[in-house]
Parts: structure tokens; sequence; C-alpha cells
């Protein structure tokens, strides 16, 4: 199970990442774990990525659109014995994988550059090369 020549992930880490974000949705979807830093947010992973030998995937989350705090981020690997457990029951492997959580901040970058675009003096800029020939 190794990158291929292009140095992509092979089919089977993409299809097994894609259990695991499955897996790791729909536990989210329950929020059967207690911790305070997580009580009442609803997290969504929004990609999964596996290790070639798919003992480690790396979880990238989000707070329902909104980047998590610290300490959620926290809170989320003091639960991931548990989640651990979670997917190994909905996700069979020979090795339950280790959880790793990671921002995804992609959203709020893409809001941004939203932002960013719709100003007055970028929309001028915009405008004043529309004219040019």
């Amino acid at each position: 199970m190794k990158h291929t020549k292009s140095g992509a992930p092979s089919q089977r880490m993409l299809r097994v990442a894609e259990e695991i974000r499955h897996a790791l949705s729909a536990v989210f979807t329950r929020a059967e774990f207690r911790d305070p830093d997580l009580h009442g947010v609803h997290v969504t992973v929004t990609e999964v990525r596996a290790s070639p030998d798919l003992k480690h995937v790396t979880a990238f989350v989000s707070a329902l659109g909104k980047d998590l705090t610290k300490e959620q981020l926290a809170g989320l690997k003091r639960v991931s014995p548990f989640l651990r457990r979670e997917v190994a029951h909905a996700v069979r492997l020979k090795y339950a994988p280790d959880l790793h959580f990671q921002p995804d901040t992609a959203l709020g970058y893409a809001m941004h550059i939203n932002e960013v675009m719709h100003r007055p003096e970028v929309q001028r800029d915009l405008e004043t090369d529309k004219d040019e020939p």
C-alpha cells in the first residue's frame, strides 16, 4: 500500500479514508461522547487522509463551517480513544488506526477571499481591468 508513481495516494488508501470519514461523521452526528469542550459543538469531517500502512489517519474537521477552537481540538484528542474504537467497529481493518485531528481552514480561507473580492477598492480595480482593451 504505497503511493502511486505520481505520488498520489493509492485507491485502497482513498477508499479506507472515505470509509473512516463516514464512520467518524456518524459518531459525531450521534454526539455520544461527554467532553465539556465538545458539548453542543457540531463537528464536520471534511476530509480524511490515511498513511500508506493505514495505521494513522488525519481527519480535517470544522465546527459546522467555523474553525474549531484550541479547546475543542484538545477535546477531540481526549475522546480519540473512544472514536478509535467506534471506527474499529465500523471499518474492518487489521489494525485500528490512530486518529489525528487537524482544523480544516479551507472554508474560512475561501470566505476571507470572497470578502476581499467584494471590497469596493477591489471591485473598482476589476471594473477598470474590464474597460482596458
